[in-house]
């Protein structure tokens, strides 16, 4: 069983910054691939980056490219998600998730068995 708690968000204007965590809980998380998700009101959950288990690989969406960073700490089982230069269209509660059994990242939802609760991130114009 894994667990994740989700830290970090909160409200900020355009153009600045916040970095998310998420600690996780359970075994064997060096092995499995992590990801971060977001969901605006009204919208469906979106893919935003996701880490290998080892974090040699990451993956970005479009939307993320260049902003945001993805990185994690295996020894504090620890995940981190840095993002700069904010905008108003980031607002969404942002979700921490973790595979099953598999150590790559992946960029679909369904593919993460374990979520954490959420953490709201707010981008004022």
């Amino acid at each position: 069983q894994v667990q994740l708690v989700e830290s970090g968000g909160g409200l900020v204007q355009a153009g600045g910054s916040l970095r998310l965590s998420c600690a996780a809980s359970g075994r064997n998380l060096s092995t499995k691939g992590m990801g971060w998700f977001r969901q605006a009101p009204g919208k469906e959950r979106e893919f935003v980056a996701a880490i290998s288990g080892s974090g040699a690989t990451t993956l970005y969406a479009d939307s993320a490219k260049g902003r945001f960073t993805i990185s994690r700490d295996n020894v504090k089982n620890t995940v981190y998600l840095q993002m700069n230069s904010l905008k108003p269209e980031d607002t969404a509660v942002y979700y921490c998730a973790a595979r099953g059994a598999y150590n790559r990242g992946s960029p679909y939802a369904y593919e993460y068995g374990y979520w954490g609760q959420g953490t709201q991130v707010t981008v004022s114009s």
